[in-house]
């Protein structure tokens, strides 16, 4: 309770200094923290170890896993990164491969399916197929129906934005995988809606509004206040060209779409965009944001900066402005020792973004 009244007055002091009120932010004016993969639990130590024999880099750079999607939520991450398998009829990823490598290793074989929802028809929610398949949900609809249980016992909590990625691609020595035609990508805009609803979404078409297309409405400044979308999610598809133009067909100018798209600038549909490397990329994330276009990047990847200490790219990406940057680090690591960790301060992975509300940067942090 002192923590949360504290975080509070810090945050009414802030904006009595930056000379705007809470109901004047809105959602691109702020700047979040999120997780990656963020579904991903623990894959098993003979896996892992396999996997150090056949390709090392792999392996090392599998070994984070996150608490559940709830707890993070609670923690206070504001973004989330889900990635999905097309299953229509289910069963096509039942039985992971990976089993008989741990059974060959002397290994217990995980409970990772216990209520066998491999087995029932839908979108799979897992890394990488026989292999890293552990996960919080394996259902995606199972995903779905828990943070609608979260959000709506914490109704006014700031928009969550989650990232999609459509996964179809083919791993030598894995099953194959079914591929997302235009189809199979509406079907994530089907268990979206069914599972969470219409009421709990952000969607390109509230975006737009009156405008001619998505993208001018952003450069117009026309996302929604954060007052009037708290107890909401917006989702991205986080995709290639191609597969994000399949989508497309299915979901024309993204009307009647639940997902924004990964498009750049210059496109109607552009609104969202996905640039993971703000080492490289710092000045264009600045130059975008200050448009209006809304960001995420990364502070890390591939364990690389938790292992070496290195908060280059997580300063980098909060100069940047981007408003959602993830992480395997909003906890230290649990794999190997290392005092990484991302946040804007203690036990806070939100605050105003300091691109869009004023040109010098506020020293303290809002949520």
């Amino acid at each position: 309770m002192k923590t949360t009244i504290f975080r509070s007055f810090t945050a009414f002091l802030l904006l009595i200094s930056l000379h705007i009120s809470a109901q004047e932010l809105k959602i691109n004016q702020i700047q979040v923290i999120g997780s990656h993969n963020s579904y991903k639990s623990q894959m098993a130590p003979e896996l892992l170890e396999y996997l150090s024999k056949v390709n090392p880099s792999a392996s090392q750079s599998l070994e984070y896993a996150h608490i559940s999607l709830e707890a993070q939520l609670e923690l206070g991450l504001r973004n989330l990164e889900l990635d999905v398998f097309h299953d229509p009829e289910g069963g096509r990823y039942s039985n992971p491969k990976g089993l008989e490598i741990i059974k060959s290793s002397g290994g217990s074989i995980p409970a990772y399916d216990p209520d066998d929802a491999l087995s029932k028809p839908g979108l799979k929610l897992f890394h990488v197929q026989d292999l890293d398949f552990q996960s919080h949900f394996l259902l995606f609809a199972d995903a779905l129906k828990a943070l609608k249980a979260w959000s709506e016992n914490n109704p006014n909590h700031t928009p969550i934005f989650i990232l999609i990625n459509a996964k179809d691609g083919n791993i030598p020595g894995t099953r194959s995988t079914l591929p997302f035609t235009a189809t199979a990508l509406d079907s994530i805009d089907l268990e979206i809606r069914t599972h969470l609803g219409m009421e709990h979404l952000i969607t390109p078409d509230m975006v737009r509004g009156k405008f001619q297309d998505l993208e001018s409405a952003v450069l117009a400044g026309n996302w929604p206040l954060l007052e009037d979308v708290k107890g909401r999610f917006l989702f991205v598809l986080d995709e290639n060209e191609e597969k994000t133009d399949r989508y497309l067909t299915a979901k024309p100018d993204l009307k009647n779409a639940v997902l924004f798209v990964n498009k750049k600038e210059g496109d109607p549909t552009a609104g969202f965009r996905i640039i993971n490397n703000p080492i490289e990329n710092e000045t264009y994330i600045r130059d975008l944001v200050k448009k209006g276009y809304m960001i995420r990047t990364r502070a890390d990847s591939d364990t690389k900066e938790a292992r070496d200490n290195d908060y280059t790219k997580f300063e980098k990406a909060k100069a940047s402005g981007a408003q959602v940057i993830s992480t395997d680090y909003y906890q230290p690591s649990t794999f190997f020792k290392s005092d990484y960790q991302v946040k804007f301060g203690e036990n806070i992975y939100e605050r105003v973004n300091p691109i869009m509300v004023n040109d010098k940067t506020p020293t303290s942090d809002f949520e």
